[in-house]
């Protein structure tokens, strides 16, 4: 069986069908509204930067109701100076480089993500999931990418 890479995907997609925003994926979700934690975090984790670069990223973002499933004081000890490396490891891991819709998502099986490791995607009808975190606010576009609203904050295993 062979596996559609994500550079294949991007280059056949048609990218004129998909409306991009003027805003980067960073400045993008701030406007969103359903993304104050993940801004937060972002900014403790110094990758708004990265963020708002050239890209293009594919950013799987949990929302705040994902961030208020986490263990109480989960995010608070993330963001504190000392867990930062964590905390970019669990960042990176939500993250993709390229530019993937919702409908190129769903070809991948186990993306590599900028952190390093692979995340499982699966499709139960018509429900997408990301490492078991479903995907709730699909293709919201930016200049630099796109951004997937997830319902779960996704944690990369440890090594």
């Amino acid at each position: 069986m062979r596996i559609t890479t994500l550079g294949e995907l991007m280059s056949t997609h048609d990218s004129s069908t998909s409306q991009v925003s003027s805003k980067n994926i960073v400045d993008t979700a701030a406007a969103n509204g359903s993304f104050h934690s993940l801004g937060k975090a972002l900014e403790a984790a110094d990758l708004s930067r990265v963020l708002k670069g050239s890209g293009p990223y594919t950013f799987f973002a949990p929302t705040d109701a994902a961030f208020e499933k986490l263990p109480k004081g989960t995010l608070e000890n993330w963001l504190k100076p000392e867990n930062k490396a964590e905390l970019i490891s669990v960042l990176k891991y939500h993250v993709l480089p390229g530019r993937a819709l919702a409908v190129d998502v769903e070809k991948l099986t186990e993306p590599k993500m900028m952190q390093g490791q692979s995340a499982a995607i699966k499709k139960d009808g018509e429900t997408l999931s990301i490492g078991g975190a479903v995907i709730t606010q699909p293709d919201i576009a930016s200049s630099n990418g796109i951004i997937h609203g997830i319902d779960t904050v996704i944690v990369p295993t440890k090594r």
